[in-house]
């Protein structure tokens, strides 16, 4: 499994002086990307192929405040891809000093083509750097349908 470790900032702190829902969210971006780098799935190669990542959800569980002064850990777990990489899913853990949970968090998401802005499958590139990954013992193929287990239909003012 993949760790990246992160020390926590003043910045990365919320009202209550523990570590902020952002936080979280950017800590398990930047972690995502890591990964993806040590593929060569980079900022370089997306902008080559004009493809960027589109986040559905990211639901998050929080276990155990955590405070600054000591790093933390952030994993990585592949937990689904559709058969054409088009769909992805991620579980992140949240692990203190001590290797204990303090949070989790399972996200979902999907590669755009930049110039057309609509969902694409990934290129063969892409898809060898993909199937490099360690993947969760629950991992599954994913379908259209998957992407729509927490069905949110907007509902506008006027």
């Amino acid at each position: 499994m993949f760790f990246k470790e992160f020390e926590i900032r003043w910045s990365d702190l919320d009202a209550n002086r523990h570590l902020a829902n952002s936080a979280y969210i950017n800590f398990m971006s930047h972690t995502r990307m890591a990964y993806l780098g040590q593929l060569g799935f980079n900022q370089k190669s997306m902008e080559q192929y004009s493809i960027g990542p589109v986040v559905f959800y990211e639901h998050m569980y929080y276990f155990k405040e955590v405070f600054p002064g000591k790093p933390v850990k952030v994993s990585l777990g592949f937990k689904g891809m559709s058969a054409d990489g088009m769909f992805f899913e991620f579980q992140h853990d949240f692990y203190d000093t001590d290797g204990k949970n303090f949070a989790r968090c399972e996200m979902m998401g999907a590669w755009m083509d930049l110039k057309e802005r609509k969902l694409m499958a990934l290129p063969q590139l892409f898809m060898d750097a993909f199937n490099k990954m360690e993947k969760a013992t629950d991992f599954k193929i994913l379908t259209k349908a998957d992407t729509r287990k927490h069905v949110q239909i907007p509902k506008d003012l006027t």
